[in-house]
C-alpha cells in the first residue's frame, strides 16, 4: 500500500525520525491557514508547496513550488490543487491533485554548507536481508546516479534477526562525509529510520533528499513509503491511510474480489494460478 508524502512522514516521525514539518491542505484557504500555523510553530517565512499524489518527479511536472509570502501560498495552492499533474511516473493523463502539503523552509542560511543525500531501506531479495542504500547525490533521480556514477551509491545488507549495529551506522555516516554533530545526528537518523522500517512492516522507505541543514540537523525532506499489504492485519490504523483515489479503479475492484490484478497497456495478458 502506497502512502502520500505527508502520511509517510507521520509514520517516520512517530518512530523518532526528524522530518521537514508540514500541514496538509485541500483548499487554498486551508493552505493559507496551514502556512500561518507553520510560521507560528517553526518561525518559517518561506513555504514549500507540494502536490500529494502517488508518483515521483512531482517537481518536474510543476507540483512542487516555493512560496515566499502568504499571498503566494494562496496563489500557488490554487494552481496546484485540482490540476492533473503529469510526471515521469504517471500516465500521459497525469493524476489529479486533491491536496497539497505546506512545508517549512529548511534551506535557510547558516554556519555550514547545506547538503542533500539519498537514502532508502528495502528488501534485498538476492540476499534475503534488509538493505540500506545511500548516496551523497541526493535530490536527483537515483537511477541517473546508478547509470552515470555507480561508485557514489553505497549499500549495506542487514540481517533482520541481528539488526543494525552502531558500527554499521557509523560507517554510513562516514561514507556520507559527515563529522562532528552532523555525524552524530545522521547516526540517530539512520537508527530511527531502520527501526521505523522494521516495526511498520514496510517494503520500502525512500527518502530523497535527506538534508543536512546549515546548522547540522538531519531531516527527511521527502518520504516515499510503501507498506507491505501482507502485514496490514497487524496495522489496522495504517488501513485508514489508504487513498483509493490514487489507485487504478479496476485494480481496486479486483482487490475487493480477492484477486491480484495488475492493469497493463497492450492487448496481451497473463493469467496465473500458483499452488503450493
Amino acid at each position: 500500500m502506497n502512502l502520500h508524502e505527508y502520511q509517510g512522514k507521520q509514520i517516520l516521525n512517530s518512530f523518532g525520525v526528524n522530518i521537514q514539518r508540514g500541514i496538509v491542505a485541500s483548499t487554498a484557504d486551508e493552505a493559507v491557514a496551514a502556512a500561518k500555523k507553520l510560521t507560528e510553530d517553526t518561525g518559517t517565512s518561506w513555504y514549500v508547496i507540494k502536490a500529494q499524489v502517488h508518483a515521483g518527479g512531482r517537481g518536474k511536472g510543476g507540483g512542487v513550488k516555493v512560496a515566499k509570502s502568504i499571498d503566494e501560498v494562496r496563489e500557488i495552492s490554487s494552481e496546484i490543487i485540482g490540476m492533473n499533474l503529469v510526471t515521469p511516473q504517471t500516465s500521459v493523463e497525469g493524476k489529479k491533485v486533491h491536496q497539497v502539503l505546506i512545508a517549512e523552509d529548511v534551506y535557510y542560511p547558516g554556519a555550514s554548507e547545506i547538503q542533500e543525500f539519498y537514502m532508502s531501506v528495502l528488501l534485498n531479495r538476492q540476499s534475503s536481508k534488509n538493505m540500506i542504500m545511500y548516496s551523497t547525490e541526493g535530490g536527483v533521480d537515483i537511477e541517473s546516479v546508478a547509470e552515470n556514477t555507480p561508485d557514489l551509491i553505497h549499500t549495506i545488507d542487514i540481517d533482520p534477526d541481528s539488526g543494525l549495529s552502531d558500527q554499521e551506522i557509523s560507517v554510513i555516516a562516514d561514507n556520507l562525509g559527515l563529522s562532528g554533530n552532523a555525524h552524530s545526528e545522521m547516526m540517530e537518523f539512520v537508527k530511527s529510520l531502520y527501526n521505523a522500517y522494521s516495526k511498520s512492516d514496510s517494503s520500502l522507505f525512500e527518502i530523497n533528499p535527506v538534508i543536512k541543514t546549515s546548522d547540522d540537523k538531519i531531516l527527511a525532506v521527502d518520504a516515499k513509503v510503501t507498506i507491505d499489504d501482507n502485514s496490514l492485519f497487524r496495522h489496522q490504523d495504517y488501513l485508514e491511510l489508504r487513498d483509493i483515489r490514487e489507485e487504478n479503479p479496476i485494480e481496486v475492484e479486483a482487490k475487493k474480489a480477492g484477486l491480484n490484478y495488475v492493469d497493463l497497456d497492450g492487448n496481451v495478458g497473463c493469467m496465473a494460478n500458483f499452488q503450493e
